[in-house]
């Protein structure tokens, strides 16, 4: 009897004691950053105040209403009050020692990993890493940051170009942390050589960043989140903020280009890439991003020479040489681009796109036996491929073929029965061939998708004249003009059908139009017009 309450007593002792450590407050207990509601009182209270685990939750609300934040609150918490008690129990202070504690539990025990792709935006949130236990370096660090913080260790975030991870510096040890090696150290030449950091001066990268910092890096990921979720306007706040906080971060200025680069912003877009390759002048992406704004801006040369400069430094980005092969063809300069594609192809032998390319290539050359050849290619990799498809339907329209290239068309359509020219070249192939119920049925659901398409206008307008319904021509070709007023074969059109109509005055101000533009009327017709105005 005496035995049993003497081992009972000592169990309520041991109890008591596990109880007292686990209600010693955690390191961050004191920090107004707890009590934050929103992003804004984050980015307003001082540095020292700021909890970077309340921070990502707190965005985590803001991205989806069904996170409860407080609840991910708590079991950040708990993690960091098992840790230190088994510290406790190593009679280990909060020190380096610790980080060997942090990685057994975190990694071994609790099972946290890196994702294998980081191609998922739900994956950057800490609510997403909490459940799932899967993260990217940048949400994996920062679970870790947030234990460590509520523990008191002086733990950093650390960012190299595309890739983040964490370190300990208590001013006499400092290593790095990889969070998505489980927890393994690399020395600075390891992230510097692998993820090319640039030596340009005025830069962040390899540096401790600040927890305000920190929060720079996650608002360009957010950025990107968002971006992928197709939310421009959160894309830009968030992006516009990462610049703001980080304005030596090159990826930061980079994305924000993009997103301006998309919304037509083409202006604010250079001037951010431009910005980003002063930091970074080796990042091949934004040389080819920097290229695509100059070809939205009409500067075709300068655009060759970014993409150039983009190959120079990574002679296997296929993308820039597709790109690189169109600001060539915008040029005419179809020699250099076909000889890009096939630069490209010596790469990649068997890239669909770049076969479906080069066939375009040829038939701006005029060169349809070498145009069919490379469609037939793509094909034969890609029997999917609706683009080959409409690539053959163009090549046996020019071969007289109209049994063949109705086919062709047919084909790309039922792979995609979106593709505005396939509809419109199909319903041109239909009334060619006389079938014109079949070809107004495609003209309508080409202008369907695709209302403000001055093209398929202007198809449906010459459908409409040769069958002489001129009034429904005219409202077409006004269309088409509406929608691109440089479109001298439309005012040509719409002078022929307004002369029909008797319109004498208004058919002679398109022909005057259709002539500054390169596409005269015919001199029967201007003669004509003429005559009726006398």
């Amino acid at each position: 009897m005496k035995n049993f309450v003497q081992i009972t007593l000592c169990v309520l002792i041991l109890t008591a004691g596990i109880s007292l450590a686990r209600d010693e407050p955690l390191a961050n207990a004191d920090k107004d950053g707890l009590y934050a509601r929103s992003i804004e009182q984050v980015l307003r209270l001082p540095a020292d105040q700021l909890d970077i685990g309340i921070a990502a939750l707190i965005i985590s609300e803001q991205w989806s209403d069904m996170v409860p934040g407080r609840r991910y609150q708590q079991r950040l918490d708990d993690i960091a009050l098992e840790i230190r008690s088994r510290l406790k129990d190593r009679n280990l202070t909060a020190d380096y020692r610790a980080i060997a504690v942090i990685n057994e539990y975190i990694f071994d025990e609790l099972g946290f990993a890196s994702v294998e792709n980081a191609d998922n935006p739900h994956d950057l949130f800490l609510h997403t890493v909490l459940d799932k236990k899967r993260g990217y370096c940048l949400s994996l660090s920062i679970l870790y940051l947030a234990v460590a913080e509520r523990l008191g260790l002086p733990l950093y975030g650390v960012v190299v170009p595309g890739h983040f991870f964490v370190r300990y510096d208590d001013g006499h040890v400092r290593f790095n942390i990889e969070t998505t090696g489980k927890g393994r150290t690399a020395d600075d030449k390891h992230y510097i050589e692998k993820f090319k950091v640039p030596e340009t001066a005025d830069n962040i990268y390899m540096t401790n960043l600040s927890k305000i910092q920190t929060l720079g890096c996650f608002f360009n990921n957010l950025g990107n989140s968002y971006t992928d979720v197709g939310d421009t306007e959160q894309a830009l706040l968030a992006l516009e903020r990462a610049v703001e906080i980080n304005p030596s971060l090159a990826e930061s200025l980079a994305n924000l280009g993009n997103v301006y680069l998309e919304a037509g912003r083409l202006d604010d877009a250079i001037y951010k890439y431009q910005a980003a390759m002063e930091i970074n002048p080796i990042d091949a992406k934004t040389h080819n991003n920097l290229a695509n704004a100059y070809c939205a801006k009409g500067w075709f040369t300068a655009a060759i020479e970014e993409y150039d400069r983009c190959l120079n430094l990574q002679p296997t980005f296929i993308d820039a040489y597709e790109n690189l092969a169109a600001a060539y063809c915008r040029r005419q300069m179809f020699g250099n681009a076909a000889a890009t594609l096939k630069n490209a192809l010596a790469i990649q032998p068997q890239n669909t796109s770049c076969y479906v390319q080069l066939g375009n290539v040829y038939i701006q050359m005029d060169d349809y036996k070498q145009a069919q050849s490379h469609f037939q290619k793509a094909l034969s990799i890609s029997p999917d491929s609706a683009e080959g498809y409409f690539g053959m339907g163009l090549c046996w329209g020019k071969f007289n073929a109209p049994k063949q290239e109705i086919a062709a068309y047919k084909k790309a359509l039922a792979l995609d029965p979106q593709m505005v020219g396939a509809l419109t070249n199909l319903a041109n192939a239909y009334f060619n061939d006389g079938d014109h119920d079949a070809a107004f049925e495609l003209y309508g659901k080409a202008v369907t998708v695709q209302p403000d398409n001055a093209c398929v206008h202007y198809n449906l307008a010459a459908a409409y004249a040769n069958t002489d319904r001129y009034e429904l021509a005219v409202a077409e070709y006004k269309k088409a003009v509406e929608f691109d007023p440089q479109m001298g074969d439309a005012h040509n059109g719409l002078a022929f059908a307004l002369y029909k109509l008797k319109q004498y005055k208004l058919a002679w101000q398109h022909a005057e139009i259709a002539d500054k533009l390169g596409a005269p009327v015919t001199a029967a017709l201007s003669t004509a017009i003429a005559n009726r105005l006398r």
